[in-house]
Parts: structure tokens; C-alpha cells; sequence
């Protein structure tokens, strides 16, 4: 199964068609509102919005998996990324990114291994994952790496035509 293939639905329970996401990079990453790591929520918007204008895409993946950081119902989530974040970029249905209960969009991801070697299952939110043009998950960045940092910010533009 191919990223593009993954169902899953919008925040809004919506389906969300992935493939319209074809041949452009896409960060996903596993967000959530009552974090220590939230205000990377600003950075993240922060790329979109540099980037966007050539293809790029943050996709916010809410769980609450971690602490039950994210405890909120869909309109709940929405309302705060908004009206504190100004978030522009899709988010996704609150799902399971680890676990029996593991949706198939992080089965697609977690094989891949971060700049330190690991692989497996997702450590905190905000860990962050880079899919490229062609589907293929490009990097896996850490919780704690910043959106901004040079090594998302170059594994990004690496990524765009």
C-alpha cells in the first residue's frame, strides 16, 4: 500500500484523499494541543506557509496517545489550532499511532528510522515524518527536533522541483 492509497479521514470526519497530495513532499506529523512540544504548531504553520506556494504540505495527525495531551473532540482541536495557531494546513481525524489500534498511515511510517537510528514506534508528539514527491517517506525527525531547524528545512527543500 502506497501513501496515497491510505484511507483516513479529515478532522471534520471527511474523507481525506491523500493522493491529491501526489508529487509534492507532505511533513506529517503527530500533533496535540496540551504539549510541552505545542508551539512547534507555530513553525509548522510557519513552513506551510513559506513553502506551500511550491507544492509543500504539513498534514496534522492528532493523538492522544501520549499523556492524553490531546483530549479534545474534532471541534475542539479545530478551534484551538485556529484561533491560537492560525493553522492553514489539513489535519486529519484523531487517530492511534501506536499499538494494536496503530492506523495503517503509521504502519506506512514507522519503519523508517530518524537521524539517530530509530525506527519503530512513535516516541512523543510532534515526531515528524517527511514524504516526498513520490510517496516514499524521505526522513523521521524527532519530537524535539524544531520545524524550523536546518535539517527539516533542507530535507524539505531537497525534496521540492
Amino acid at each position: 500500500m502506497s501513501f496515497y492509497d491510505i484511507k483516513i479521514a479529515d478532522l471534520q470526519g471527511n474523507p481525506l484523499d491523500l493522493g491529491r497530495f501526489q508529487g509534492h513532499p507532505v511533513l506529517v506529523v503527530n500533533v496535540a494541543s496540551r504539549c510541552g512540544l505545542t508551539p512547534q504548531y507555530a513553525e509548522l504553520e510557519a513552513l506551510q506557509r513559506e513553502y506551500e506556494g511550491r507544492g509543500f504540505t504539513v498534514l496534522g495527525v492528532p493523538c492522544n496517545q501520549f499523556g492524553g495531551q490531546e483530549p479534545g473532540t474534532s471541534e475542539e482541536i479545530a478551534e484551538f489550532c485556529s484561533t491560537t495557531y492560525g493553522v492553514t494546513f489539513p489535519m486529519t481525524e484523531k487517530i492511534e499511532v501506536n499499538g494494536a489500534g496503530r492506523h495503517p498511515l503509521y504502519d506506512l511510517l514507522t519503519p523508517v528510522a530518524d537521524a539517530d537510528g530509530h525506527t519503530g514506534d512513535i516516541r512523543w508528539n510532534f515526531e515528524k515524518f517527511l514524504v516526498g514527491p513520490d510517496g516514499a517517506v524521505t526522513a523521521r525527525f524527532a519530537p524535539q527536533v524544531q520545524p524550523k531547524s536546518d535539517e527539516v528545512v533542507k530535507a524539505i527543500e531537497s525534496t521540492l522541483s
